[in-house]
């Protein structure tokens, strides 16, 4: 499987489980990525995506979305989408 860079994890809201990401790439629901960072790696789909507390099905390159994590992330963590 091949992992492309897009996006970093820039907040995580424990209280909610959700990492905010700034995307360079395009993201939708349904793709899966992997999140990696000094004390993360996580593997999940994406399952929710938000803007400014919106629901959308997808995004584009230079948006900061919100997405649920069902573990920790870290601020800087690096964000891969998945190439089934």
């Amino acid at each position: 499987m091949q992992e492309t860079g897009i996006g970093k994890v820039t907040h995580y809201f424990g209280h909610l489980g959700v990492a905010a990401i700034a995307l360079n790439s395009p993201l939708s629901v349904g793709d899966t990525i992997h999140i990696k960072g000094r004390k993360t790696d996580l593997t999940m789909k994406v399952d929710t995506l938000q803007v400014n507390h919106v629901d959308i099905h997808a995004a584009q390159a230079g948006a900061n979305i919100g997405t649920r994590v069902p573990d920790q992330v870290h601020e800087h963590d690096v964000v891969f989408k998945i190439a089934a």
